[in-house]
């Protein structure tokens, strides 16, 4: 439990704890999940109106951003990292759940050399309503805030330490 008495739940990709956490779970409309699409007319199973469900917005390419990838253990962890010092930036699930993506400046790519993660040129920024992101963008125009580059490289260092130790690694 944290300080606020309230149980903080980490989903892990096919457990009961992944239902606790919609946000983190893929958009019902998907496409790629058969059968979990939305249904025209009719009732829903509780006997209540049909919900429909808009098609997922497209994600948009932003150049003035890159993106660093990592397992999601061990982005998670970064990410509690780096909200205890107030440095973290928009961070976004993968689509399928197994990895994390934070924002970092553009040109990080050219310099990136931490193993675990990789860094790529480019973002593919989905609307700041997507229930992926971990850490939304936030303030005027709800633009998606860079995490500084080398804040997260070691952060991402100490997580790793953090989760060898506690017997989860070697990363």
């Amino acid at each position: 439990m944290m300080a606020t008495g309230l149980p903080q739940h980490r989903p892990v990709v096919g457990s009961v704890f992944a239902a606790a956490s919609p946000a983190l779970l893929p958009d019902p409309a998907d496409e790629r999940f058969p059968g979990r699409g939305p249904v025209e007319g009719g009732r829903g199973s509780c006997g209540g109106p049909q919900r429909k469900y808009a098609a997922p917005a497209e994600d948009t390419l932003v150049t003035d951003r890159d993106t660093v990838t990592v397992a999601l253990r061990h982005g998670l962890e970064a990410v509690d990292i780096l909200r205890l010092r107030r440095a973290c930036g928009a961070v976004l699930q993968s689509r399928d759940g197994s990895t994390v993506a934070f924002l970092v400046p553009a040109g990080t790519w050219e310099t990136w050399h931490l193993p675990g993660s990789s860094c790529t040129a480019g973002a593919l920024v989905p609307a700041a309503t997507d229930p992926r992101w971990v850490i939304p963008p936030s303030g005027a125009g709800r633009a998606a805030r860079p995490t500084d580059a080398w804040v997260l490289r070691s952060a991402l260092c100490e997580a790793a330490c953090t989760l060898t130790a506690g017997g989860l690694g070697p990363f």
